[in-house]
């Protein structure tokens, strides 16, 4: 063969290898490119939609979670999304230059469902923040504090979802079981159980379950925490096990229902709870035992559980005319103020969430107090809906202003250098609750602040 023809051969083969390479990309690298394409344009719009929803957040100052959260590696985080998609608030956490991101702090409730989601381990649950500490009981794995016999389930121990603290509330009685079971004390009460939300609830139902002397207190009404959330709110996405009962198959399920199921499943069960009772002291017994003291009763256990949250005691005005029956520290039912005039005090959530409740029932006359100048600790969604109903004068917003007087018809508010009386029929004090922490320590339990660590 001649060089000429051995070069043409060649030049052929290559033509035809290029050519055969074209097919190949056109076949398969197009679509490659497509799809890159479509993923980058997807994660530069979330990006500027999670960035977007930060920076209103932090300018706010709405920067604090406030109970458990995720802390998330960077130097783990692939930006997968996963963690994003598998929060059920849905707007706690989002994508910022392919990192996950906690963009919206103060919506996150503890869920947890982002750490197991990370296929990477990337996600750490914490408490606090290097800013603020968060005062958590120092519990052992049975949830026993340091206090012999005295155990704490539920949000006062840090765990305030309501799937969380149930499933708590459920394993702190198996642990009290074993404790009275291997104990020698002698006392009236095998177990006093202070609370009746979430996880009072569940360890009063494990507890006659088990045919135990139990006693269980509640200062309010059952449901503790979640009896005073607005109507309609969401407060359940998950199934739960409950003692006696089984697992419990709710999602979605808003406040009205879950209280009618437990009030439905006390009644069928028997279980005895004992409502408007106060706890006011417990002190330790020389020959074991603890010595509970209530608003109505003294009573002597073998164990203690405190499941009473972290809301605590209401925090009161100290002022003239507090004592008045139409004054209250909580929202229960907006309808039963309707063509009333109420004055709610208070800048956070509830407060907000009480007002403009209020204000949306026919007739009402509604003035919000705070003596903040603005709502810095409260959601956006919430000053957002409050604004509206100002500019709809639905709603009369006082800021910087106190209440120095409730009286029978009537509220006098100082606003600046003038004090100003409204017609009124009802007070809502929303001025959030004196934390138990104290209290804690006075008995004896050793307490730790957590600051952005588990």
């Amino acid at each position: 063969m001649s060089s000429v023809q051995a070069g043409a051969n060649f030049f052929q083969g290559l033509v035809s290898g290029v050519v055969d390479n074209i097919d190949s990309i056109l076949i398969y690298g197009l679509p490659m490119l497509l799809f890159t394409f479509l993923l980058t344009r997807s994660r530069n719009t979330a990006t500027e939609a999670s960035l977007s929803t930060f920076v209103k957040v932090k300018k706010a100052g709405l920067t604090e979670p406030a109970s458990l959260h995720p802390l998330i590696d960077s130097n783990l985080c692939i930006g997968c999304g996963a963690c994003v998609d598998a929060c059920p608030e849905g707007d706690v956490l989002g994508l910022i230059n392919n990192h996950a991101h906690l963009i919206n702090p103060t919506h996150c409730i503890g869920h947890g469902a982002c750490k197991t989601a990370c296929p990477l381990d990337a996600i750490s649950l914490v408490f606090g923040t290097a800013k603020r500490g968060v005062e958590i009981p120092i519990l052992n794995p049975n949830f026993e504090t340091s206090l012999p016999n005295v155990f704490i389930a539920g949000e006062l121990g840090g765990m305030g979802l309501i799937r969380n603290a149930v499933e708590q509330g459920r394993q702190a009685m198996e642990a009290i079981k074993s404790a009275i079971r291997s104990g020698n004390v002698q006392a009236p009460v095998d177990v006093l159980i202070v609370g009746a939300g979430p996880s009072g609830f569940s360890a009063t139902l494990g507890a006659h379950e088990a045919g135990l002397k139990y006693v269980t207190i509640e200062q309010d009404s059952l449901g503790g925490t979640v009896f005073n959330f607005p109507r309609g709110k969401v407060v359940m996405t998950r199934p739960v096990m409950l003692p006696i009962v089984g697992q419990v198959k709710m999602t979605e399920t808003n406040k009205e229902t879950l209280l009618q199921f437990w009030q439905s499943v006390e009644k069928k069960t028997g279980i005895r709870i004992q409502y408007q009772e106060r706890m006011e002291g417990v002190t330790k017994n020389p020959g074991g035992g603890y010595t509970v003291t209530t608003n109505k009763n003294t009573y002597h256990a073998k164990t203690v559980l405190l499941a009473i949250g972290r809301r605590g005691t209401p925090r009161k005005l100290d002022v003239p005319g507090e004592n008045l029956p139409k004054v209250v520290y909580s929202l229960i039912d907006p309808e039963q103020y309707r063509n009333q005039h109420v004055l709610v005090v208070g800048g956070g959530n509830s407060a907000l969430e009480a007002a403009t409740s209020i204000a949306e029932e026919p007739g009402t006359t509604v003035t919000l107090s705070y003596r903040g100048d603005s709502f810095n600790r409260a959601a956006e969604k919430n000053r957002h809906k409050v604004d509206a109903l100002v500019a709809a004068n639905r709603l009369q917003l006082l800021l910087k202003s106190d209440i120095t007087e409730i009286r029978v018809n009537t509220a006098l508010i100082k606003l600046a250098n003038t004090t100003m009386e409204i017609p009124n029929q009802a007070v809502i004090i929303s001025a959030g609750g004196i934390l138990p922490t104290p209290f804690l320590k006075k008995i004896g339990i050793n307490i730790e602040t957590k600051y952005g660590t588990p």
